[in-house]
This record gives structure tokens, C-alpha cells and sequence, in this order.
């Protein structure tokens, strides 16, 4: 199946969808929005980063920032904060450049490595794109963490690729549907950016007339 350009998601929704789909379906489909410390610290790294007509050419080295890509595939759109274009035997042409070059995506994050895959996959999908774009194949990229001050590798393995694509499934689905999913409580919660939006707790109720009647009473007591 091939997307139209009208129907794209943003491909940065991915990281929202792995950590919390009931999230990634706030942001994206009721556009809700909230910032917290961990949003603007975030948000202040990729300033810093995103500078489109900074493009750094060294020996053997050309560095792109905020490249925009696309995949028809996936039916998703978004940026890449770093692309680096390294001179090789085997790669791609650029428009503009003498050579072959292979093609190494670098996301930037505030904080420091996961134990869960988001960041992972994003990166997966951005990867994916750039070879839908450059029809060429890439085997990894790397996550820079701020907060240890260091890339760590990853590899896009064949696992990634299938669990990009359906987490893309998913989400068109759920976007088609106009639908917003439940959520179960957890501590991740905490540090959600929109923990007064979505209400988690209410997810652990009887109902929500039970909810309310629980606020009220405390009140009065």
C-alpha cells in the first residue's frame, strides 16, 4: 500500500505510540498539547540542533541538518536532525558532490539511554525513509544522548523494520478511526507531559460517576 501525501503521520508520533498509545493519541489525533520540564529541555536540544542551512562539509564527510523526509509506504513525514553522508566505495550520489557516499541518520535526545525501544525505533524509521528516498540500504545510525554527552550505535535490524511497520499500522488505523485508546496506571505516567489531560487514574476506576462522587466526598471531608 502506497499513502497519499494528505494522509501522512508525523513519523516523531512513533516514540509517542511505543511509550503510550493512549499519548500518541492525544498529541496527534485530539491535538492536545502540554509542556513540562522534560518537553522544554527537549524542545531547547532540537533548537540548537535544527539549523537547515547548516550543512558541514569535511574530508570524506558532508553533515545535514533537519533534512525533511518522506515514505510513500509508511505513509509518514517528519525531519532528521542529523544526516551523515560518509564518502565510500559503495553508496549514493549527491547532487552536487563527487563520489559515492553511504548514509548514517543521528537523532538527538535530551535525556540518556532506555531501557525501552523508543528511541530505537524512530531512529529504524527515519533510516527507512532515507532509503525509500535514496534507494539505498542502511544498516544503523546513532542515538546522541545530552545527558551523557554521547552517541550510542544502533544496529537496524530486520526486527526494528517489522516493528516500525506495524507500529505505522496501527496508527493510520487508529487516526482513520478518530479513535482514542484506554490506558492502564502506571509509573511512567508521572512523568507525562499530559498526566492532567489524559486523567490515568481514572483508568483504575469502577466508573466515572464513581470518580466524581470520590472527588466530591473528599471535598467535603
Amino acid at each position: 500500500m502506497r499513502y497519499e501525501e494528505e494522509n501522512y503521520l508525523m513519523l516523531s508520533g512513533i516514540q509517542h505510540f511505543k511509550f503510550c498509545r493512549r499519548q500518541w493519541a492525544l498529541i496527534h489525533i485530539e491535538q492536545q498539547w502540554a509542556e513540562n520540564v522534560h518537553t522544554a529541555v527537549g524542545e531547547l536540544m532540537h533548537k540548537k540542533v535544527h539549523d537547515p542551512e547548516l550543512t558541514e562539509k569535511r574530508k570524506g564527510l558532508i553533515i545535514a541538518r533537519a533534512l525533511p523526509i518522506a515514505s510513500r509506504e509508511m505513509g509518514v513525514n517528519g525531519e532528521c536532525d542529523v544526516v551523515e553522508f560518509h564518502q565510500c566505495e559503495d553508496g549514493v550520489r549527491l547532487y552536487g558532490h563527487r563520489g559515492l557516499y553511504s548514509v548514517f541518520p543521528v537523532e538527538y535526545k535530551k535525556g540518556k539511554p532506555k531501557l525501552t525501544e523508543e528511541d530505537q525505533l524512530q531512529l529504524a524509521a527515519q533510516a527507512m525513509c532515507l532509503e525509500e528516498m535514496f534507494s539505498t540500504k542502511i544498516s544503523a545510525g546513532a542515538v546522541f544522548y545530552g545527558e551523557t554527552r554521547r552517541r550510542e550505535r544502533v544496529e537496524i535490524t530486520e526486527e526494528l523494520r517489522q516493528e516500525v511497520r506495524k507500529a505505522f499500522r496501527e496508527m493510520h488505523d487508529y487516526y482513520d478511526r478518530k479513535y482514542t485508546p484506554k490506558v492502564k496506571f502506571s509509573k511512567s505516567c508521572n512523568a507525562c507531559s499530559l498526566k492532567e489531560i489524559c486523567i490515568p487514574k481514572l483508568g483504575k476506576a469502577v466508573s466515572v460517576k464513581d470518580y466524581i462522587n470520590g472527588m466530591l466526598k473528599g471535598e467535603e471531608e
